[in-house]
Formats: structure tokens, C-alpha cells, sequence
């Protein structure tokens, strides 16, 4: 006899259960048009280490999606816990496009030409190898053209764990 599990689940206590999982914090950018933008991303992980492949899930909501979509280069700055403010800015929507990184110390990628944020744990620029749907986000798997890491020491990494940012100390 087959059942079927399936049902309806409440989007805030799925919110509620997935806040349990702690997550690093990344920012996510991207060049349309010569224009810089970016987001806030804690959906991101690796995939392969042949080839190198990580993924970032982008809303379809938010003007980063077309953006990355339609460039096919982005790169990711992996934050440390001094870079709260800089998630939460880019966090927010609405922002002004062409002053959201005013104040901000950052890098050009070396490759791509992506936006990097100085300070960060480490960052990674990417060509999209894939993309896939994902209920209202996109998944977008790229492939590792080129890669950095930030200073070792007392760094620590900026993770969002129920509902707020937190700093994870290294060993």
C-alpha cells in the first residue's frame, strides 16, 4: 500500500524550523550593464571539488536574479562577524543601485570584474555552470574561476542562527 506524505506546510513555522540551522553569511555580486549589484546570501554551499562548483539560491523577487541570470558572472564574499552592517544593507531591498556600496572598502574581482568586500574571509568569482528551479528562487551553481582567502588569525565568521546575526569564533 502506497500513502502519501505529502501536505501543506505553514511557511512561519518552516521559517522557524530552518532558523535552527546556522548558516554563514555571504554577499553575492554581479555586474548588469556595468552596474554593480548585490545581496545578502546564507543559501550557499559547495558542490564538487572536481570540477569546483558552489551555489547561491537567488530570489525571483529581488533584481539581483535577472541581473546574475543575465550576466553569468558573480562572485562571493564570505563575511566576517565585522561585516553585520554590510549584510544587513544588503539585506534590504529597495536600496539605491548606484550608491549601495557608498562607505563600503571593496575590491574589484580579479577576473570577473565582480564586486569584492575587503575584509572578507574569503570570496570566490564564478561563471554559471547551471541553473536550476527552485520553487519562487533560482538555484544558481557556478563553476570557481578564481578564488582568495583573507587574513587567519582572530577572524570571525558572521552566521545567521535564529533570527540574527552572530559571530563563530575560529579555533
Amino acid at each position: 500500500m502506497t500513502t502519501d506524505p505529502g501536505g501543506s506546510i505553514d511557511s512561519g513555522e518552516f521559517r522557524t524550523a530552518m532558523g535552527r540551522f546556522a548558516s554563514g553569511i555571504t554577499i553575492m555580486s554581479t555586474l548588469q550593464d556595468g552596474v554593480a549589484h548585490a545581496m545578502t546570501a546564507n543559501a550557499f554551499t559547495s558542490v564538487s571539488l572536481d570540477p569546483p562548483l558552489v551555489m547561491v539560491c537567488v530570489d525571483h523577487g529581488v533584481r539581483m536574479h535577472d541581473a546574475v541570470l543575465e550576466c553569468g558572472y558573480w562572485a562571493i564574499s564570505v563575511l566576517a562577524d565585522s561585516h553585520g552592517e554590510i549584510a544587513e544593507r544588503f539585506a534590504k531591498s529597495g536600496r539605491d543601485l548606484y550608491r549601495q556600496f557608498d562607505g563600503i572598502a571593496t575590491e574589484t574581482g580579479p577576473k570577473t570584474g565582480c564586486t569584492l568586500i575587503e575584509g572578507a574571509l574569503s570570496w570566490l568569482e564564478c561563471r554559471t555552470w547551471a541553473t536550476y528551479p527552485g520553487g519562487d528562487h533560482t538555484i544558481v551553481v557556478g563553476e570557481v574561476l578564481s578564488l582568495g582567502t583573507g587574513p587567519a588569525g582572530d577572524a570571525s565568521a558572521l552566521i545567521y542562527y535564529s533570527g540574527g546575526y552572530r559571530a563563530l569564533k575560529g579555533s
